[in-house]
């Protein structure tokens, strides 16, 4: 065996025990949480557990059936429980990419606990739809309950962007870069909204570059779309 097929073996032999690891890790996990169910029956967040790493694991059918059950068992018993399990469902449409569903139960949850991340996923998941009017709605309330909060100022961002009001999003993107400045992802937008504005922007996207270089390049198509539409203002 030469030496580059000797390479080759090892590197797919230690990509087959970490892939062994992390098999057992989840086996594990989920073994651990199944047994909380049978240990805990009457707590609902044994089975939004569990629900949760259902998800994780793209196990979205039985994820759905469980947290159903659960609402069954659970709903009419707590608020509190029927709130956590509908968002939790909602997340289950949602990572399935079913988005209408999901927006369904977002606005079903009405626990002032779960109401901003409601609130976001819903924004999220109108986003999803290249519903960006909606999206836009729904961040600004969530954004009225956390002014600084990162997530959500990320949203309306590329929103607004998404809309054409370049000037409202580059604040929102400013704060999220204030609170996260290794955020390659708001540096690149960023990047966006002072090219059409007439900003310095070079140094956001070297930033970009810098800590998101997977997002900078899977983008950076976006940047002739942006010159288009500044040589049409111009010529406007």
């Amino acid at each position: 065996m030469d030496e580059h097929t000797k390479n080759i073996k090892s590197q797919h032999d230690k990509v087959e025990k970490e892939r062994e690891l992390k098999q057992k890790q989840a086996d594990a996990t989920l073994h651990k949480l199944v047994n909380g169910i049978d240990e805990h029956p009457h707590d609902y967040r044994t089975y939004y557990e569990l629900g949760a790493f259902l998800v994780e694991l793209h196990n979205y059918t039985q994820a759905e059936e469980l947290i159903m059950k659960a609402l069954g068992l659970f709903a009419e018993r707590s608020k509190e429980a029927k709130n956590t399990l509908l968002y939790g469902l909602g997340n289950v449409y949602y990572s399935a990419g079913d988005f209408d569903k999901a927006i369904e139960q977002f606005s079903k949850v009405q626990d002032d606990k779960l109401k901003f991340d409601a609130y976001m996923m819903l924004a999220q998941s109108y986003m999803s739809k290249d519903d960006y009017k909606r999206a836009v709605v729904f961040a600004l309330t969530a954004q009225g309950m956390r002014k600084q909060n990162p997530d959500i100022n990320y949203i309306l961002g590329e929103s607004l962007i998404a809309l054409g009001s370049f000037e409202e999003a580059a604040g929102f993107l400013d704060v999220v870069i204030k609170a996260q400045p290794q955020n390659g992802k708001a540096y690149f937008e960023r990047g966006l909204t002072a090219m059409v504005n007439g900003e310095e922007f070079n140094d956001y996207f070297v930033k970009a570059k810098k800590y998101d270089l997977k997002y900078f390049e899977k983008s950076k198509n976006r940047l002739s779309d942006i010159e288009k539409l500044i040589k049409s203002k111009q010529e406007q």
